[in-house]
């Protein structure tokens, strides 16, 4: 399976360190960000379950949902929030699937259908595990990001992501490059300038294509 843009996620039935459900019953009416490690454990993800962790208010304000998949077993996961909670100061209130048997990371396309964990594996043998997925309340991929093993997620990017869905889903309007929120929208090119006027009032025409206007927040 190849999970795109604008595709249904699956709904799968997922064990984690939080109970059994369907992702889709997970996410309901929110916004959700599903990030994938490749084993518990171990230092770079460590930090990144920290970071997520010390987040939880920002998640709340923006009325999304986080939810970590690693491919080890439950008590693992049970065992390793304990030093995430530690390195990060935050308590890991997110829960946590349990994907040993890879069927969430062969779904979201994270490893080929072929995949398996040999014996005394390491995390190279799941190195692709290491994505984010932006999910909208539609149920649908709004964004996906895959990092190596190598390089920490910024999760200030994360969330600056998650403000553009929003506001461009909410809004009817795109983002520039390196937008923050408050800063100046794009009005999409199929919007003509009289309805342009209408929805968004003063406008800028920076180029015959390239036309902005204030974040209608």
């Amino acid at each position: 399976m190849s999970l795109r843009i604008n595709d249904t996620i699956p709904n799968l039935t997922v064990t984690t360190d939080q109970g059994e459900f369907k992702l889709h019953d997970f996410v309901g009416d929110s916004w959700a960000i599903l990030f994938s490690h490749p084993k518990d454990f171990t230092p770079v993800c460590t930090t990144e379950f920290s970071a997520v962790a010390q987040l939880a208010d920002e998640w709340e304000k923006r009325g999304t949902k986080v939810i970590g998949v690693s491919v080890d077993g439950v008590e693992d996961h049970k065992k390793w929030k304990n030093d995430i909670e530690t390195f990060g100061g935050a308590k890991a209130g997110f829960p946590i699937i349990a994907d040993d048997g890879l069927e969430v990371s062969k779904a979201f396309d994270m490893l080929p259908a072929e995949a398996y964990l040999p014996d005394g594996r390491t995390p190279a043998d799941s190195a692709t595990v290491r994505a984010v997925f932006i999910i909208g309340p539609d149920k649908q991929l709004k964004l996906s990001m895959t990092y190596p093993m190598t390089v920490g997620r910024n999760f200030a990017e994360i969330l600056r992501a998650l403000d553009g869905l929003q506001t461009s889903t909410g809004k009817g309007v795109a983002t520039p490059a390196n937008w923050t929120p408050g800063g100046d929208v794009i009005i999409p090119a199929s919007v003509s300038d009289e309805d342009a006027s209408k929805k968004f009032g003063e406008f800028k025409t920076v180029l015959p294509y390239l036309r902005t206007t204030k974040d209608p927040a």
